[in-house]
């Protein structure tokens, strides 16, 4: 069913992410004009570009890069106005000037401190060399004006709901859990119709994207845990030591490791049914199915459930007559035992940040039922 235009406005509203992207721009606009204000109407500085410009450059993801970063940005600032003034006491402004201060400025860009703003260096020596550097007045109140920008863009960047990136890192936890889900779904419907070689080969290729994507979210969870040092709210404590989220990544990596073995395993064989015999197939491609369709859902009271029907299964497969097929039975086993209870714990604590944000356009069809 395609999702319509208001359908996608509430799930934009309730998009906990989205809402911490478009605060961290209203922020970095924030610190901007504020920094324009004080230098251009408080100190009345001459062309106080600098301070907004500063400014921007100092406002980060998280409060810890705000400083970090914002120390190197503010001694490539630096740098770069006495490079321009010096250069332009030296050559004036000339275009051998203009390739001296890039080069310079370039080179000053191999310094491993300084190195990741090489082009601030140059960019805003440029701007500084083009637009003035005649008399020490302007070049204190270049410096000036670069100061005002970092110390708005700080203070602004700390005190304003200093940004926490939890939220983007459970997101991504929460989607990779529920493709994990869906993923074993499709694999027990591929088999209950007879699946072919490309079916494997798919399913295969679906554990290494979803492998992908959990290194973003392990990149993310890093991301977080940084976000919450030097940060004054609250919530920050838990995220300074997320040891819960790693143990969940680590959990969807056991499950993505179990899936491709499976996968491998059933590439392996031809007509499955046929060969497995149904007293084994059919059940356990159920079972495979219902622990998706549980991990999809979160459901981890479901997924309790298959691992004692699977044990149960198990049990009963030893009064059976022996097969040539049970190394197969004994691997599939194990493998959706481990799928089962690695799943188990990151469905019992999905959503990880709770419920979605309860933002909607009013007057839509649910408000006019209840009404």
């Amino acid at each position: 069913m395609r999702e319509t235009l208001r359908e996608k406005i509430n799930r934009r509203l309730g998009d906990q992410v989205w809402w911490n992207d478009v605060l961290q721009l209203v922020k970095t606009v924030l610190a901007a004009v504020i920094a324009w204000v004080l230098a251009a109407s408080v100190f009345e500085l001459p062309q106080p570009f600098l301070a907004p410009w500063a400014a921007l450059l100092v406002v980060h993801a998280t409060v810890y890069r705000t400083f970090s970063k914002g120390t190197q940005q503010v001694a490539a600032t630096v740098v770069a106005v006495l490079l321009a003034a010096l250069v332009g006491e030296l050559f004036g402004l000339t275009n051998a000037s203009v390739a001296v201060l890039l080069v310079v400025a370039l080179v000053l860009g191999a310094v491993p401190w300084l190195g990741a703003e090489a082009t601030t260096i140059a960019t805003t020596g440029l701007v500084v060399l083009t637009t003035g550097y005649e008399s020490d007045v302007m070049l204190i109140s270049r410096l000036l004006d670069t100061a005002i920008g970092v110390v708005v863009g700080l203070a602004v960047n700390v005190v304003v709901w200093p940004p926490l990136r939890r939220s983007t890192a459970a997101s991504a936890m929460d989607h990779i859990d529920e493709a994990i889900g869906d993923l074993l779904t499709d694999m027990a419907g591929g088999l209950g119709d007879g699946c072919q070689e490309e079916d494997v080969t798919g399913w295969i290729e679906r554990t290494r994207a979803l492998e992908r994507d959990l290194d973003r979210a392990w990149a993310l969870v890093r991301q977080a845990q940084e976000s919450a040092r030097l940060n004054p709210r609250r919530p920050a404590r838990q995220m300074r030591d997320p040891q819960q989220w790693h143990g969940l990544l680590r959990r969807m990596e056991q499950s993505l490791a179990e899936i491709r073995s499976l996968a491998r395993t059933l590439g392996g064989q031809q007509a499955h049914r046929e060969r497995w015999g149904e007293a084994f197939a059919d059940p356990w491609i159920e079972m495979l199915g219902d622990t998706g369709r549980a991990a999809s859902a979160a459901d981890a009271a479901a997924l309790r459930e298959v691992r004692t029907r699977l044990e149960a299964f198990t049990e009963d497969l030893r009064t059976t007559e022996r097969s040539s097929e049970w190394p197969i039975y004994g691997a599939l086993i194990i493998n959706l035992r481990n799928i089962i209870d690695s799943m188990d714990v990151v469905a019992e604590a999905n959503p990880i940040l709770g419920r979605p944000l309860r933002l909607r356009i009013p007057g839509g069809p649910a408000e006019a039922a209840q009404g």
